[in-house]
């Protein structure tokens, strides 16, 4: 169910940062988990980054770790995904996901966004 909201992308150049945001749009209540995916132009769709509803435990994909951070605002009903070093490569659509196991595979979530399109320039 569509009951999130991505905002933040754009377009830039290699090396530079994005800050991604994901609010509530509906969404009941409850001790989410959260994740980050995306999907780049003629591939699949693949996680890039998840965070636990305490934000203790979070886990990357192996391309963005380093460069990338998700974490969380509860008090806001908000998640983020600072991605900083930015690569052609990152170009793609991210949506993010909420559900109740912190898990790699998008199907395991029950709420989702439509999506902010990342363009990254070389």
């Amino acid at each position: 169910q569509v009951q999130l909201a991505e905002s933040g992308g754009g377009l830039v150049q290699a090396g530079d940062s994005l800050k991604l945001s994901c609010t509530n749009s509906g969404l009941p209540f409850g001790p989410y988990v959260k994740a980050w995916f995306r999907q780049r132009p003629g591939k699949e769709r693949e996680f890039v980054a998840g965070i636990s509803s305490d934000s203790r435990f979070t886990d990357y994909t192996d391309s963005v770790r380093g460069r990338f951070t998700i974490s969380r605002d509860n008090a806001k009903d908000a998640m983020y995904l600072q991605m900083n070093n930015l690569k052609p490569d990152d170009t793609a659509v991210y949506h993010c996901r909420a559900g109740w196991t912190l898990s790699r595979n998008f199907r395991d979530y029950d709420y989702w966004g439509l999506g902010t399109q990342v363009t990254v320039s070389s």
